[in-house]
């Protein structure tokens, strides 16, 4: 280790059998679910809400979370290869995911899932924004495990030396280690949007914790995108890369959301 950076060559995979392996990304990508199913438990037992609800919801985030964040890796960022070549997009092992996809998912199938059961959409979409930011922090320390999305080149001394990079050229200088700002960043917003929802005893205002999570998820994300690489080669030409592009209309969401409750809270003298 470079007495100004740190060497970061960590094997992907954990162990493997054969031709199965378990990686490193996968049992973090699911300890999020885990993780943010016993949150929920917590909250549906909180508000007298039946749990059996619990697994259907289950269900329902893990099937559009894979599906919307897969074909929105495909479909934003090369929807030219996908789409000459359709089979690849059921590679999911290979690599590819997307948050602004997964986002778009999550938020259709939880209109389906309340309109199915009768809840308010805003009342559940609120509390899947909490434990969805502590997903985000699972999925980052997976792309760190995998030195994939990793930043510019940098001289601060915590720069990461990426040794399985893909490129020659990126693997010999430091580069800003932008999985573990991001990580981070979730982490915190999580912790934040957690006290939220316990401050009011389980009763926020609805929307307010969602509305919250796009403003800072996405404003978080557009920024750090300034530190990173890009992740396709159209990217290099672009004042903003995509994701920044595709972050903005999220915040807007957000700001929008916090002004209407806001609002509202005027209006009804409930402040």
């Amino acid at each position: 280790m470079d007495l100004l950076s740190i060497t970061w060559s960590p094997d992907p995979e954990i162990f493997r059998i054969g031709t199965f392996a378990v990686r490193w990304y996968g049992v973090l990508f699911a300890l999020g679910f885990v993780c943010g199913y016993f949150i929920i438990l917590g909250f549906f037992r909180r508000e007298k809400i039946p749990v059996k609800l619990l697994d259907q919801l289950t269900t329902y985030m893990v099937i559009a979370t894979v599906i919307g964040a897969r074909l929105g890796h495909c479909l934003f960022y090369e929807p030219g290869y996908y789409l000459s070549n359709p089979v690849e997009i059921l590679k999911i092992w290979q690599g590819g995911l997307a948050s602004h996809g997964a986002a778009v998912g999550i938020i259709f199938t939880l209109i389906i899932f309340a309109r199915k059961n009768k809840v308010s959409f805003l009342w559940i979409i609120d509390r899947i924004a909490v434990v969805t930011a502590l997903a985000g922090f699972f999925i980052r320390m997976g792309n760190l495990m995998n030195s994939e999305i990793f930043g510019k080149p940098t001289s601060l001394p915590w720069g990461f030396i990426y040794e399985r990079a893909g490129e020659i050229a990126q693997r010999t200088q430091p580069r800003h280690p932008s999985q573990i700002y991001e990580a981070l960043a979730y982490l915190l917003i999580f912790a934040l949007l957690l006290f939220v929802y316990r401050k009011k005893d389980g009763k926020p205002k609805e929307g307010i914790l969602i509305s919250l999570f796009l403003v800072l998820v996405f404003g978080v994300r557009f920024f750090i995108e300034f530190l990173k690489e890009p992740q396709v080669g159209f990217e290099a030409q672009m004042s903003l890369n995509l994701g920044q592009w595709l972050s903005i209309p999220f915040v807007l969401a957000g700001i929008a959301g916090l002004i209407l409750i806001r609002a509202k809270s005027i209006k009804t003298g409930r402040l």
